[in-house]
């Protein structure tokens, strides 16, 4: 434990260096999503490029106090993601990398496509994209529409695809399809973003702009054999069970990103307190405790899921009182700075446009909720005791909301 605590108080403080960078660009990127364009070079963005990767397809990430973290646990990615949005959130889901279907490619691929995949990725920075929600069925795999049928030795791909984050610049994208009625139908596929018949469009956004949230037509798009996920799986490991580990994995991480949202509005009600007059240290040190709350919860929640990759309900958890506390924090904050808080304030209006979008990533609190209570019913939790402690909380030091500007 003290090893870990270690290890990850060192990764903590190097993303919180390499989130200044990030913080610099936060409004530039608002206006201009494409902005990211002209950061690939940011150390945290490099970084992001090539997270997840394995060592052994080619990932040699800077050494930080002399270790390695390729961001392939849960753990890892819950300090990184927290710190980099505690930045700012949009630089975060705007840079390219592999994230989540970078995990379904671990999951599902074949040494072959993860050769494929994993290459392009390590050699210049791509942004990939994980489609699986529609219209009218949200992210309810058993309801989806898309298809894709066999045609001349390979298939084709027809449906459409919404609110897909990066899938309008995406270069590689994952899409889940239906090849037959029932929950064993439902496959992933990989394909690219320039293929005739992939079509993405940004769509409108108030918050986490960076992100070109996007609506995806798919149009007689051809799928070669092998870019058929999990075809060395059996169809009960191919679609369903997928997305789902691939949630589990990525949960404790998005949880993260709203309590680094949360972090970023208390600190900046500490670094302006002399604008605000007359200061209520209650309410605000009340939304610190939770924070730190919040944390541990978000750090349990990934180390349950690194020990296992089913065990995503404390997960669902996470991300519902993260995506809370992102909501009351920038609320709260602005009420500290009156009427035009947010006219005044452009970066606390931003913060809390963004925090809105945690309650919709990956996932409502709704499907969270549901995702919880039959890990009850289940008996995947003690009733009567309390969880666990899990390595590398950091419950002391770098665990407090920092008063950094």
């Amino acid at each position: 434990m003290i090893d870990s605590d270690e290890r990850l108080g060192l990764l903590r403080g190097k993303f919180q260096e390499w989130g200044h960078d990030f913080r610099e660009h936060a409004l530039e990127l608002d206006s201009d999503p494409e902005a990211i364009r002209r950061y690939f070079d940011l150390p945290a963005a490099r970084y992001l490029a090539t997270m997840g990767i394995p060592a052994e397809y080619g990932n040699d990430p800077e050494p930080i106090g002399g270790h390695r973290f390729f961001g392939d646990k849960a753990l890892e990615r819950a300090v990184i993601m927290e710190e980099l949005a505690y930045a700012d959130a949009g630089m975060l889901v705007a840079s390219p990398g592999p994230l989540l279907a970078g995990v379904l490619v671990d999951l599902l691929g074949d040494r072959r496509q993860k050769e494929w995949f994993y290459g392009r990725m390590t050699a210049e920075p791509l942004w990939t994209c994980f489609a699986l929600t529609e219209p009218d069925h949200g992210s309810d795999a058993g309801s989806l529409t898309t298809s894709l049928t066999p045609k001349d030795g390979g298939f084709v791909l027809n449906g459409t695809k919404r609110y897909v984050g990066n899938a309008a610049r995406a270069q590689i994208g994952v899409v889940f399809a239906r090849t037959r009625p029932g929950p064993l139908g439902v496959t992933a596929v990989l394909t690219e973003g320039s293929a005739p018949g992939f079509h993405a469009e940004a769509l409108p956004m108030i918050g986490l702009r960076g992100a070109l949230i996007s609506s995806i037509e798919l149009d007689g798009v051809e799928i070669a054999e092998d870019r058929v996920l999990g075809r060395h799986l059996s169809p009960s490991r191919r679609g369903n069970w997928a997305f789902m580990q691939t949630f589990n994995r990525l949960r404790p991480g998005v949880a993260a990103i709203a309590l680094g949202i949360a972090r970023a509005a208390y600190t900046y009600v500490l670094a302006n307190r002399r604008a605000i007059g007359r200061f209520d240290r209650d309410r605000l040190d009340e939304l610190g405790r939770r924070i730190v709350a919040t944390r541990k919860l978000v750090h349990r929640a990934a180390a349950a899921v690194d020990l296992n990759s089913t065990n995503g309900h404390l997960a669902s958890a996470a991300k519902v009182r993260a995506a809370q506390l992102a909501e009351d924090a920038t609320l709260l904050a602005c009420s500290f700075f009156g009427p035009g808080a947010r006219l005044d304030h452009p970066l606390l209006d931003k913060l809390t446009r963004d925090a809105r979008a945690m309650e919709f990533l990956e996932g409502t609190g709704h499907m969270q909720r549901l995702n919880l209570f039959q890990g009850y019913l289940s008996g995947r939790f003690d009733r009567d005791a309390p969880f666990p402690a899990a390595p590398g909380l950091l419950d002391s030091g770098a665990a407090q909301p920092s008063t950094a500007s």
